[in-house]
């Protein structure tokens, strides 16, 4: 699975991407910390289990702030967001919205999986795959894949009751964890850890670009 590293410059890169004008050290760092904090929900899971990969990997963790804030923004007379923080503050948690959607749940989700729907709909939803054109099949798309009239035990997996995601905080699910090798992944893969040096060090220069702009 991404780890937090990886989660974290891809963060950065779209903050900034998304921060435009409002680019500042400060944002940025907001942008990318916010990403981090729902792996926090490792820890969640060692008390609660199976919550790993459910309580802060959710599509509410993004749909309901943003709904607040499209309300707020949108159809109040007057935006409290914007009464308090300005165009700053309306950009940065739109940003702050999309870096915990695309790199932090989306890509939890195409890797693995995540409990999408969690709490109302207990299923963990593993959306790995590929998307190719072929000479002889066309268009294929194994992403979600289907079953009858529903979807394939590969896409929609089990639930918090018997999924168990092992990270190095918590490598095994009611077991003893001893003599079990804990490992916390930086970059399980070359494409992950290309991703990561991009990440940070397009934040780095971008941070330097506006401490000599100061």
């Amino acid at each position: 699975m991404p780890s937090t590293v990886v989660h974290v410059a891809f963060a950065g890169l779209i903050g900034i991407a998304l921060l435009g004008d409002e680019f500042d050290t400060k944002a940025i760092l907001l942008v990318m910390g916010t990403s981090a904090l729902l792996d926090l929900d490792t820890l969640i899971g060692i008390v609660v289990p199976g919550t790993h990969r459910a309580a802060l990997h959710n599509l509410w963790i993004v749909l309901l702030p943003a709904a607040a804030l499209l309300w707020d923004t949108r159809y109040r007379e007057e935006s409290l967001v914007r009464k308090r923080w300005g165009v700053y503050g309306h950009r940065l948690a739109w940003t702050t919205l999309a870096a915990l959607l695309f790199a932090h749940v989306l890509l939890d989700a195409f890797f693995n999986g995540v409990n999408l729907f969690w709490p109302v709909h207990d299923r963990f939803y593993d959306l790995s795959g590929e998307l190719l054109v072929t000479d002889q099949r066309g268009l294929v798309q194994t992403f979600v894949e289907l079953e009858g009239s529903g979807i394939a035990e590969t896409t929609a997996r089990g639930t918090t009751e018997d999924t168990h995601y092992r990270t190095g905080v918590d490598p095994t699910r009611d077991e003893p964890a001893t003599g079990v090798e804990r490992i916390f992944p930086i970059a399980a893969t070359g494409e992950r850890f290309v991703l990561t040096i991009a990440g940070l060090t397009a934040v780095a220069v971008r941070i330097l670009e506006d401490q000599q702009a100061d």
